[in-house]
C-alpha cells in the first residue's frame, strides 16, 4: 500500500463553487485563451500544515480537473527565515498528498534580476521612490483606518536621485533598515495596503540559493504578482487575507503594462482546538513543547502523516468542507471522522493489550497452543484471515475486569463468564492481589472447551467480548496515546497577558510501555496502519522503535463524535 496516491480531480464530489464559476466564465469568453494555469506559492520558512493542504487541493486540484497546469513556486524572498529543510519538506508533503508538478518547480529568486529591472522601471516612471524613514516611522506616517496617511518627506525625490540611491542600495552601501523602495500610490487611500507600500528592503543576509549576490530583497506583494505574470498563471488563487492586497496586485501589473492574471480569494481553513500560525508552530518547536515539526500532535502535514493520517482522508476532508468566500471555523471532529472513515475500510484489525492484566486458565493444558482464525477486516473480505495463537496464559485489559462491578458492567468479574474474541468462553474463579497495594495483578479462570470460536452448543449467551493476546507469543511495544494539542476550542482565547501556550493540553501525550501485542505485528513496516480492536486506529512510528520492538502512535479513537453531531442535527 502506497501513500503517494495520484488523483485526477480535486475531490470525489466535484461540486461547483464560485472559483469554478469564474473559471467556467473565463473559458466561455476565451479569456486567457481558454487556459487554466494555477500555482501554489509557499514561503519556505516552515512546514506545511492542514490549512496549506486545502490551498494545495484547491489550486492544484482545480487545474488538474480542468486539464490545465499548475506550478510549485517557492516565495523565497526573506532569507532571514528560510531554510533548505523547509523546501525539501514542502516537496515531500505535496507529493504525499497526491500532486506532482512535474518540471514546473520555480523560485521567486529565479526572477530577482527581472524584479530589480521592474523596480527600476517604476522609478523611471515616477511611480517608486527611495524612502529613508525607519520601519516605525513608516507605520506612523501610514495613518489609520479612520485617518489618512502623510507623505514621506522623501516622496518627491527626483527620478535621478532615486535611481542612484536604489543602485547604491543594491551595491550594499547602506545598513539594514536604513532605506526602502516604496511605490508612489496614494497616502490618502482608504485601503492602507495602497499607502505607498514597501517594494524592496535592505537585508545583508545570504540567500540559500543566490548566496551573497543580493543584499536587497523584494517584498511579497511586489514579487507575487510579477512571478504570476512571468509564469503565465491564469488564476492566482489565494486566501482571504490577501483580498485587501488585490488592488496592489493589480496596480503593479497595470503600471508596468505586463501580462495580468486574475487573483481570486477564498476562505482559509480554520480548525477549532488548533493554531495555524507558522510563527506559533515554530515557537512550539523551538521551545520544546513538541518534539519537532512532525510531532504527531502538530497540525502539520508531516505530523498528520506520522500520526497515521492518509492523503485520501485529508483530500476527502478538503472536499467535504468545500470552498467558500466567508471565513468560518471547522470542527476538528470532521477531520477525525474522515480518517476514521478511511481507515475503517483499509486498516487490518489486530489485538493489542495496552494495560496488561495476566489471566491464567487453570484447566487449559500447560503446553498446548491453538491457533484461532481471526478476520483481518470485516469491511473488506478480500483481506482474508490470520491465525492468532492461544495458550494457557493470556493478557487482557485491566479495565476489562472489576472485582465489584456496577450494574451495567458486562465484562469480566468474579464468577462471571465472558467471551474471548475468536476463542472461548472463560469464567473468573480467583483473583490475586499485590499484598502491599491491594492491586489486582493476576486472574485465574476456567474455560469451556465446547465454546471454541465464541459460541456455546447449549445456546447460553454472554454479554461481554474481550480482546486478548497470548503471553508466550506477544510482542512488547511502546504505544503513544495522543490527544489534541490544545484543550481550548479557541487556543487564542486567553486571559490578558497570557500566551496562546496557556491553552496547551497537559495531557496531549501519554506513553504506554510494556504493551502486549499479537505476534503478527512484529516486523511491521514503518507507517503501517492498523485498528487495534476496541482501542482505536494506530500506526507504526516513522522514526522511533525497531522491527522487534515497534512504537505505535494513536491516530484516532474508535469513537466518532462527528457522526454523533450529525445524527443530533
Amino acid at each position: 500500500m502506497t501513500d503517494r496516491t495520484p488523483i485526477n480531480a480535486p475531490g470525489d464530489r466535484e461540486s461547483s463553487n464560485f472559483i469554478r464559476d469564474i473559471i467556467d466564465e473565463d473559458i466561455q469568453t476565451g479569456r486567457f485563451g481558454g487556459r487554466v494555469h494555477t500555482r501554489f506559492p509557499p514561503e519556505p520558512n516552515g512546514y506545511l500544515h492542514i490549512g496549506h493542504a486545502k490551498a494545495i487541493w484547491v489550486s492544484f486540484g482545480i487545474a488538474t480537473d480542468y486539464g490545465g497546469l499548475y506550478n510549485l513556486r517557492f516565495d523565497d524572498t526573506n532569507p532571514v527565515k528560510e531554510d533548505v529543510e523547509y523546501v525539501d519538506s514542502i516537496r515531500e508533503d505535496i507529493r504525499w498528498l497526491g500532486f506532482d508538478w512535474g518540471e514546473r518547480e520555480f523560485y521567486a529568486s529565479d526572477y530577482f534580476d527581472r524584479l530589480y529591472e521592474y523596480a527600476v522601471q517604476l522609478i523611471k516612471m515616477g511611480r517608486a521612490y527611495v524612502c529613508d524613514l525607519s520601519a516605525d516611522e513608516v507605520r506612523e506616517y501610514r495613518g489609520t483606518l479612520t485617518e489618512s496617511g502623510r507623505d514621506s518627506p522623501y516622496r518627491n525625490r527626483s527620478v535621478e536621485e532615486n535611481l542612484d540611491l536604489f543602485e547604491r542600495m543594491r551595491a550594499g552601501e547602506f545598513e539594514d533598515g536604513s532605506r526602502t523602495l516604496r511605490a508612489k500610490i496614494d497616502m490618502a487611500s482608504p485601503n492602507i495596503a495602497m499607502r505607498d507600500p514597501v517594494l524592496y528592503r535592505i537585508l545583508n543576509v545570504p540567500h540559500h540559493r543566490t548566496g551573497d549576490r543580493w543584499c536587497i530583497y523584494p517584498m511579497y506583494d511586489f514579487t507575487h504578482c510579477l512571478s504570476d505574470s512571468i509564469e503565465g498563471i491564469t488564476h492566482s488563487i489565494c486566501t482571504l487575507e490577501f483580498e485587501n492586497n488585490r488592488p496592489l496586485y493589480d496596480w503593479v501589473l497595470d503600471e508596468l503594462g505586463v501580462y495580468h492574471p486574475q487573483q481570486i480569494e477564498f476562505a482559509r481553513l480554520n480548525l477549532n482546538y488548533t493554531v495555524m500560525s507558522k510563527r506559533m508552530l515554530l515557537q512550539l518547536v523551538q521551545e520544546g513543547y513538541v518534539s519537532g515539526w512532525d510531532d504527531p500532535r502538530m497540525p502539520t502535514i508531516s505530523g498528520l502523516r506520522r500520526r497515521g493520517y492518509t492523503p485520501e482522508s485529508i483530500r476527502d476532508f478538503c472536499d467535504r468542507i468545500g470552498v467558500a468566500k466567508a471565513n468560518s471555523t471547522v470542527d476538528v471532529a470532521l477531520l477525525e471522522h474522515c480518517i476514521r472513515d478511511d481507515l475503517n475500510r483499509r486498516a487490518p484489525r489486530r489485538m493489542a493489550v495496552l494495560h496488561p492484566l495476566k489471566v491464567i486458565i487453570d484447566n487449559y493444558p500447560d503446553d498446548q497452543v491453538e491457533y484461532m482464525e481471526a478476520v483481518n477486516n470485516p469491511e473488506d473480505p478480500s483481506m482474508g484471515t490470520r491465525q492468532v495463537p492461544f495458550s494457557k496464559v493470556l493478557y487482557i485489559e485491566q479495565d476489562d475486569f472489576m472485582e465489584d462491578p456496577p450494574k451495567k458492567f458486562f465484562r469480566l468479574a468474579p464468577g462471571r463468564e465472558v467471551r474471548l474474541r475468536y476463542a472461548y468462553f472463560i469464567r473468573c474463579v480467583d483473583v490475586v492481589k499485590d499484598k502491599d497495594t491491594g492491586e489486582v495483578v493476576e486472574l485465574h479462570c476456567t474455560y469451556d472447551p465446547e465454546t471454541r470460536g465464541g459460541s456455546a452448543p447449549d445456546g447460553r449467551k454472554v454479554r461481554g467480548t474481550l480482546h486478548w493476546v497470548s503471553a508466550a507469543h506477544a510482542i512488547t511495544a511502546d504505544v503513544r496515546m495522543y490527544d489534541r494539542l490544545f484543550d481550548r476550542e479557541n487556543p487564542l482565547d486567553v486571559e490578558e497577558g497570557e500566551s496562546f501556550k496557556a491553552s496547551l493540553n497537559p495531557n496531549s501525550l501519554e506513553i504506554l510501555t510494556e504493551c502486549r501485542l499479537e505476534p503478527s505485528l512484529a516486523g511491521t513496516e514503518r507507517g503501517s496502519r492498523y485498528q487495534f480492536e476496541r482501542q482505536g486506529y494506530f500506526c507504526v512510528d516513522s522514526r522511533d522503535g525497531t522491527p522487534e520492538s515497534p512504537v505505535f502512535n494513536l491516530t484516532v479513537a474508535l469513537r466518532d463524535s462527528w457522526a454523533k453531531i450529525q445524527q443530533s442535527q
